[in-house]
Order: structure tokens, then C-alpha cells, then sequence
């Protein structure tokens, strides 16, 4: 039973396509962006915004390679100054759909550990009946193309750590702050108890004063 949804606009169907090896056919589509299709809170590809897909489908021996493009906008945050980015993107990616019968065989020829097995069903992707899901691969594609750290701009500032003011509106902005040196110096002429003893020797010096008068 074929378990992908044929309306969903990432499912392609290659029965036009046959299987007889070396056989091509190319399709274009324009859909709406899935979600979280780049990497969460840094950038991505705003969900519902467009992207045009590129493909060529081409029957292969053991499947069906698909070779394609995206072109699509994506938005995020600049990882100096918080400012909001944005920028056109577009990707290349190439992947292999096995027939399920020869992906039963691929897989018997990675066996041996189960390492070994368990990356094989992570890297292999197959048809379902005649259609495939170009989703995981779209969205591989795009993840890798996006930057960890986006930049508004690539002499950014940022923010003054002290205060949080960006730097790009004031290059000039600081604070004064106090030599570091001098720190341990500052309590010292009104350290806790100066009053106090400054008080007693006043008293001493007024009691020695009477007593000599007397």
C-alpha cells in the first residue's frame, strides 16, 4: 500500500517516467514552503513562501536519479546586531530513489555490522510504488546552504555588551569605566569605622586639653 500522499506538491510520481534505463523526463513546480525548512530560530525559508523546483528524473538501473534545483527566500536574524536578514537562495542537490527490490539488494551488500546497517537505512532513499519524497533531500539541501551564523552585513558591529546599544547606528559609542588598578585604593579613605575612630581620637585630644588647663 502506498503510504505517501500523491497532493502533497513534494511527492513526485516517476510512472510516466517507465524504468527502462536511461530514459528522462523533466518537471518544473512552484509550491509553498513546508515547515521548518532551514535551521530553527538562526534562518530559513519562511513556511508557505514560494519555491521553484527544477528536476530531471532519470531512470537508472537500480532507481530513479533525481537531479534538481531551488530557488527560494530566505529570512532569519543576524547573529551580531539581532537586525533582521534576509537574502534569495538557491540550491543543487542530486539523489538516488531505489526501486525497493534493488534497494533490498543494496542494503544486502552494506550488511556485515549493524552500524554499518543502521547508516545504510539512514543514506538510503526509495520509491513507494512509483512515487518519492523529495522533502527530506529538499530540506538537506537547503540546511547545508544556509550559514550557522547569518550576518546583516559583513563588517557588523553588534551590540555593546555592556548596554545591549547597537554599534552599527554609534561606531563611537563606550563607557568610561574605572582603571581596574586603582579599584582596591577607593574604600580606603572611607573605609567602615573611620568615623568612628576619627570620633574617639577628638574625644582624647579634648580630655588631654581640660587636663592641662586644670
Amino acid at each position: 500500500m502506498n503510504r505517501l500522499d500523491h497532493r502533497d506538491p513534494l511527492v513526485f510520481d516517476t510512472h510516466e517516467l517507465g524504468r527502462r534505463p536511461g530514459s528522462m523526463r523533466k518537471v518544473a513546480r512552484t509550491l509553498e514552503a513546508p515547515e521548518g525548512l532551514g535551521i530553527a530560530d538562526v534562518i530559513g525559508v519562511p513556511e508557505k513562501s514560494e519555491i521553484t523546483l527544477e528536476l530531471r528524473l532519470e531512470s537508472v538501473v537500480e532507481g530513479v536519479l533525481v537531479t534538481g534545483s531551488a530557488e527560494t527566500h530566505v529570512e532569519g536574524e543576524c547573529s551580531r546586531c539581532l537586525d533582521p536578514v534576509e537574502d534569495d537562495l538557491e540550491v543543487d542537490f542530486q539523489e538516488l530513489y531505489y526501486y525497493p527490490e534493488s534497494d533490498e539488494r543494496h542494503r544486502a551488500r552494506t550488511t556485515g555490522t549493524d552500524d554499518l546497517d543502521e547508516e545504510s537505512e539512514e543514506e538510503t532513499y526509495r520509491l513507494e510504488g512509483d512515487f518519492f519524497d523529495l522533502q527530506p533531500v529538499l530540506r538537506d539541501a537547503v540546511v547545508l546552504a544556509l550559514p550557522l551564523q547569518p550576518v546583516c552585513r559583513e563588517d557588523c558591529l553588534g551590540l555593546c555588551s555592556e548596554c545591549g546599544a547597537s554599534l552599527n547606528d554609534d561606531p563611537d559609542h563606550h563607557h568610561d569605566a574605572a582603571d581596574p588598578r586603582w579599584a582596591a585604593l577607593q574604600g580606603l579613605s572611607a573605609a567602615p569605622g573611620d568615623e568612628g575612630d576619627e570620633d574617639k581620637n577628638s574625644g582624647t585630644r579634648e580630655g588631654l586639653a581640660e587636663n592641662q588647663e586644670k
